[in-house]
């Protein structure tokens, strides 16, 4: 069976300059957020996990906005947010020149369509909430954060959109988006599209595109519809997400001064990739299966080389999840022996 993998010594990796400017771009998008923070920290523990909030009035009346879960380097941020509100001129014109810079080294940028989303969606708290990219926009958002060149030729691309986020995080925040998401993808001219649950919408086309925004979420058995309040949608449950989804990283888009969005670790991303891979083999999903092997293959092999041991942790978490995974890996890598080899040689 013919290997999907592209050859590492086809693919090009940015330079120094390049690679550090994305970290700073990245950094001072963080400092941004941090510096939203209109009155004081309040922890909240749930399920043992310590989670951060603003706790500020608005009149006579005490309002909590979610800022994201207790980390050093979240805490970090907060106690320099004074500081950072009075850098606020300066850190903008840091990140456009950022952006130019990073322009003129060949990192991806995104469309104005997709930049237009990502940006309505930071803006209204999406990722903040727990939203995260999956699919190929994240998928495309690999090339910055791994450092290297993949062409437009290489993978096959769409302008779809697909945003993640686990149930039980999104009831438990007791926070939302500030703008109700079906008004803001409204007046981006999108609609919903119908489904058989009356009321209930977890997907929205653009006329005049075709592009596609679908929420999801992570299911363990049935992959019915479930609700995510905190971004008041529906989402399509699918199962294996929830592997997909855990622990996922913050990254850059590049598109004006740089968006804040948040997206799978790539090593999940890529063994995941080999799950679906084999959920679409057959019928009319197979043209997706092989895109599915190709950006797995690629991954895998970036990873292998720049990030073993998170590569070999993700495979080994995976394999670990029961007979059903091991089953779907290996059906996929059947087709992949270059693949197999690498997975097995950082696994040791």
């Amino acid at each position: 069976m013919q290997q999907n993998d592209i050859a590492l010594h086809m693919i090009d990796f940015h330079s120094h300059v390049g690679t550090s400017a994305y970290v700073d771009l990245l950094r001072l998008l963080l400092d941004e957020r941090a510096a939203e923070v209109r009155g004081t920290v309040e922890e909240r523990v749930r399920n043992g996990r310590v989670y951060l909030y603003d706790k500020y009035r608005v009149g006579t009346q005490m309002r909590s906005r979610y800022l994201g879960e207790a980390t050093e380097d979240l805490r970090a941020r907060l106690a320099r947010a004074d500081a950072l509100k009075d850098d606020a001129g300066a850190r903008q014109s840091a990140r456009s020149r950022l952006i130019r810079l990073l322009r003129a080294e060949g990192y991806r940028s995104v469309d104005r369509g997709t930049g237009s989303l990502l940006s309505a969606f930071e803006k209204a708290g999406v990722f903040r909430l727990g939203g995260t990219l999956v699919g190929t926009v994240a998928f495309g958002l690999y090339e910055n954060e791994l450092g290297v060149r993949i062409g437009q030729d290489r993978i096959a691309q769409t302008d779809d959109l697909d945003i993640a986020s686990f149930e039980r995080l999104s009831v438990a925040l007791g926070d939302r988006v500030e703008e109700a998401t079906d008004t803001l993808l409204t007046d981006l001219d999108f609609a919903p599209v119908p489904t058989l649950d009356a009321g209930r919408v977890w997907r929205w086309k653009q006329s005049r595109s075709g592009t596609l925004v679908e929420f999801l979420t992570p299911a363990f058995g049935d992959e019915g519809l479930k609700e995510l309040p905190a971004l008041g949608v529906s989402a399509q449950a699918l199962n294996y997400l929830n592997y997909l989804i855990a622990e996922p990283i913050a990254a850059a888009a590049l598109y004006r001064s740089g968006i804040l969005v948040q997206i799978p670790r790539p090593e999940r991303f890529a063994i995941h990739k080999l799950i679906v891979a084999d959920r679409r083999r057959d019928g009319t999903d197979s043209v997706k299966a092989r895109k599915d092997r190709a950006q797995a293959a690629l991954l895998v092999e970036v990873l292998a080389e720049e990030r073993p041991d998170e590569l070999a942790e993700a495979w080994e978490d995976a394999r670990g999840r029961g007979p059903r995974w091991r089953e779907r890996i290996d059906r996929t890598l059947a087709r992949m022996p270059e693949t197999r080899a690498r997975l097995e040689a950082v696994a040791g």
